[in-house]
Parts: C-alpha cells; sequence; structure tokens
C-alpha cells in the first residue's frame, strides 16, 4: 500500500482553495458503462459540459490505489481501455482497491464519498443504483442507497436506473431520508423516459431553487443527500410503456437463462440496446450531458450563495 493515497489535480485543488464551483463526476461510466471508445469522448464531453455552465470538472476515479480527483485526460483514457483490469467500486469496496493498488472505477456511492471528503456537494451522473427487480429473492440493494441516506450531497441525476425497481427504490429513499426533488418535473424519471407512474413530492423550477436547499440541507446538518431528478431531454427519450415492456421481457429471459447477480444487469442493458435499435445508449449519452448541465449551473449558484452567506453560517 502507498503512502499517498489521494491525489488532487492542480485544477481542482486551485479551484477549491478559490472556492470556485466545482462538480463531482464518476468513473463507472468510463469503465463499465458505455462501450470503448464512445466512453472516452462521453467522458470528455461531460467535463466540457461542465466548464461551458460555469464548474470545473472533477472526475474521479482509482489509478494504481490512490484516489485521484480530477482525472486527466491520459489517466480517463487508461480507465477506459478495455485491455486494462479495472475493478468497479462501491464505497464498501474501495479500501480493497486503495490497499491492493489496484486501478478502479467509482459507484455513486464510492464517488459521493470521495466527492464528501474533499468539500465537493455537487455530483452529476446519469442514474443512481437502487432496489433491483426480485429483491424478495435476491436481496440485490445497491451501495447507492445507503450512501445516499448518510452523505450530504446532491446528486443530479435522470432518476433511477430504468431496469430497476423504480417504486420500491423510491420507498426506499424517503426511508433513508434521502430527498428526492424533480426538476420542473413532479414525475420521478425512469432514467430513459422523462415520466414515469411515479410521482414526487417536491420540486424545484431553477438552479437557484435547487442551491437553496442544498444550502439548507448542510446548514441543517441533517444526515443524508439530496436526490435532483433531471428528466432526459425530450428528443432523446424513450417512452416508458415501451421501456417496461422491453425490460420485462428482458428479465423473464435472464430468469429462464438462470442469469443471476451481477451478469443480470449487463444482460438487460444488452437487451435494451437491441430491442430499442440503439436508442438507449444514445439516450444514456444525453442525458449524462443534460445531467453535468445543471449540475454545473446548481454549483455556480451554490458557489455564489455560500460567498454570500459565509461570514453567517461559517462556510
Amino acid at each position: 500500500m502507498k503512502d499517498i493515497i489521494y491525489k488532487v489535480s492542480e485544477e481542482v485543488e486551485r479551484a477549491l482553495l478559490d472556492e470556485k464551483p466545482v462538480v463531482a463526476l464518476e468513473s463507472t461510466v468510463i469503465s463499465h458503462g458505455l462501450p470503448y471508445p464512445g466512453n472516452i469522448q462521453t467522458a470528455l464531453k461531460m467535463e466540457e459540459v461542465v466548464r461551458k455552465e460555469g464548474s470545473i470538472p472533477a472526475t474521479i476515479g482509482v489509478l494504481n490505489g490512490v484516489v485521484t480527483v480530477g482525472l486527466s485526460q491520459k489517466e480517463i483514457e487508461y480507465l477506459a481501455d478495455t485491455n486494462h483490469t479495472i475493478l468497479k467500486v462501491g464505497v464498501g469496496e474501495l479500501d480493497y482497491a486503495i490497499g491492493m493498488e489496484y486501478s478502479a472505477a467509482t459507484t455513486v456511492s464510492a464517488t459521493s464519498w470521495i466527492a464528501n471528503f474533499f468539500k465537493i456537494p455537487i455530483f452529476a451522473t446519469g442514474g443512481i443504483g437502487g432496489v433491483h427487480r426480485g429483491v424478495e429473492k435476491t436481496w440485490d440493494v445497491s451501495q447507492d442507497m445507503h450512501s445516499l441516506g448518510r452523505i450530504p450531497m446532491m446528486v443530479v441525476c435522470a432518476g433511477a436506473k430504468s431496469i430497476l425497481d423504480l417504486p420500491k427504490t423510491l420507498e426506499l429513499l424517503e426511508s433513508y431520508g434521502v430527498l428526492t426533488l424533480g426538476y420542473q418535473t413532479d414525475c420521478f424519471p425512469a432514467f430513459y423516459s422523462r415520466e414515469s407512474p411515479m410521482k414526487l413530492a417536491h420540486t424545484v423550477q431553477t438552479p437557484l431553487d435547487a442551491a437553496y436547499v442544498l444550502m439548507s440541507r448542510l446548514k441543517t446538518g441533517i444526515p443524508g443527500g439530496i436526490v435532483l431528478c433531471n428528466p432526459i431531454p425530450k428528443e432523446e427519450a424513450v417512452p416508458y410503456e415501451e421501456l417496461e415492456s422491453i425490460i420485462n421481457e428482458a428479465v423473464i429471459e435472464a430468469d429462464r437463462n438462470h442469469i443471476e447477480k451481477k451478469a443480470v444487469t449487463p444482460f438487460l442493458l444488452s437487451r435494451l440496446s437491441q430491442k430499442t435499435g440503439g436508442r438507449s445508449l444514445k439516450a444514456n449519452k444525453a442525458l449524462l450531458f443534460h445531467n453535468a448541465s445543471l449540475a454545473s449551473k446548481v454549483a455556480v449558484e451554490f458557489g455564489a450563495l455560500r460567498r454570500r452567506s459565509k461570514k453567517t453560517i461559517g462556510f
């Protein structure tokens, strides 16, 4: 194990010291979420979108046992290369990657923990993990749920991944004290779909509104995070009914072929891509950029709020 287990890029370190807005980005989408080489292009485009809206991107990953906040393009390319062995780690496995000096991509839970450690309160991703379908048999619940319930972080996403059990995921978020906000919507987005039958009790209309809510969460000290649900752009969305039909058929097929545990998710995603003629992959990229843009706007507003109120609340 190395003596140094954290590395922050000069750009991110300077931004944090100067209290400039910073947006955390995860690396699982690079190594495990999208095909090569589109994964590299997508990761770099997300950073570009964050910069365009006025914030500094901090893509997070683990390189040879060193947690890196603010990956360089070369480091992103390394994590994206399928010829390299890259672990996928949640917060529970993070120490394994560090201690054994492995390279790893960080999920929502690991990225949230690292970002919070470095006082970066806003994080953009595609969709959060949650309660898996068939949980009654498997007890398969993402670590994201537990992390969201204890880490004070605003996660900007297109809801939860649509292959999950969305009603149970939404219910568990409420049970864990996670504030789930709709951004200009009163529906819980279904990742590739803008709408779903699940309604949200609370919404915000502007990035400033979202920044006020985040500031309140940090001021009160209430544990847990905020999930800011940002529906996918209309032109890239897949209708909810079509999506559910494909997923239900794929779940039955997986069960019939005894596809279980970690093999289920890639199988379902593969079927989605096939059945939608590649629309799901295109939609995935679109929502990632959309979320990065909103997160950056919120970070800018939050930074302005923090500067104005620093004397009274001690940030």
